[in-house]
């Protein structure tokens, strides 16, 4: 095991389940507030891009990562004493996709083994998450670290055992990964936390000097992906929430297909580096994606209340997978 046993410890304390030499599941909370509720509430994944949520596989693939975000309600290895050196990863470290991809399935199918004969749970609605059909290696811990070689690999094993979706959610750090990639996920995420380098350094204390250059570079990537892509600005009452205007000079050179401004949540370990009232409301997302959208051109085509996230784009309407 790769994982440091102090990190792990506390990732088990938070519900997290080892899967393979370096991989983690978590059944998200809309996954079973959907089983429970027969469908009736669900993530706003499902109500932007039709992704089932009682169908997707969270995971990931290893948890290091490049940034510390003040925002991030992961444990981040820092917190508990852990250097990033203690979190390097290497190609004989990983499992071989296909082996990491059925360990990660064995263990949500063992998770969710309980929820049958739930009273609340629709018995096929059960089936049909123990067979999940979209994946997310966000969990914890930044993907692009693994290399395109092994991100490609990953992508085309799951694709072959059934996903019909996988998504790809970044720090955009490794700019060199996305331009190497031989198989592109079904939809990729760039995280974009702040209007300047000032900001993102104070916000997301990168542990790359040059982590802000490596943004904008993969910002720039973004029209050479045939798939949608999306750039996620994650709002920070006091910190990042400033300055609508800077955040659309760089978004018009990205053109994403999407844009997701959305509030931190003020949930884990986001609550031992900020306080409560740092998370913003629904109105305040809201005012400042309409004043984004405007700057840019691109439309309202939906909002989640419970996620706090407005979805903008220059499209008349989303793609929906499902």
């Amino acid at each position: 095991m790769y994982i440091p046993e102090r990190l792990l410890e506390v990732y088990r304390k938070q519900g997290y389940h080892l899967a393979g030499r370096t991989g983690l599941v978590k059944p998200c909370h809309w996954l079973k507030k959907s089983l429970k509720t027969k469908g009736r509430e669900f993530c706003y994944k499902q109500k932007f891009y039709g992704i089932p949520s009682h169908r997707c596989l969270q995971i990931s693939l290893y948890p290091g990562c490049s940034q510390r975000c003040l925002y991030c309600w992961r444990v981040q290895p820092q917190d508990i004493g852990l250097s990033w050196n203690e979190l390097q990863v290497t190609r004989d470290m990983l499992d071989d996709p296909e082996v990491l991809l059925r360990a990660m399935i064995a263990e949500h199918r063992r998770i969710l083994s309980g929820y049958k004969g739930h009273p609340e749970v629709d018995l096929k609605m059960w089936e049909e998450a123990m067979n999940p059909v979209h994946l997310t290696p966000s969990l914890v811990g930044e993907p692009t670290l693994l290399g395109a070689e092994y991100l490609s690999s990953l992508f085309e094993t799951a694709f072959s055992m059934g996903f019909k979706t996988v998504f790809l959610v970044t720090n955009g750090n490794f700019p060199e990964v996305l331009e190497r990639l031989d198989t592109e996920p079904s939809q990729l995420y760039i995280s974009l936390s702040a209007p300047d380098e000032e900001t993102y350094k104070k916000v997301c204390r990168p542990l790359l000097p040059d982590g802000w250059q490596r943004i904008l570079r993969s910002l720039e990537l973004l029209d050479s992906f045939r798939c949608p892509t999306v750039v996620r600005i994650t709002l920070v009452r006091g910190l990042n929430m400033k300055d609508f205007r800077a955040y659309a000079k760089i978004l018009k050179k990205a053109n994403p297909t999407y844009i997701e401004p959305k509030a931190a949540m003020a949930l884990g370990y986001f609550r031992k580096r900020l306080p409560i009232d740092s998370m913003p409301r629904h109105e305040e997302i809201k005012r400042f994606a309409l004043g984004l959208a405007k700057e840019l051109g691109y439309n309202v085509l939906d909002e989640s209340l419970h996620s706090r996230v407005v979805l903008l784009s220059r499209l008349e309407k989303p793609i929906r997978f499902y």
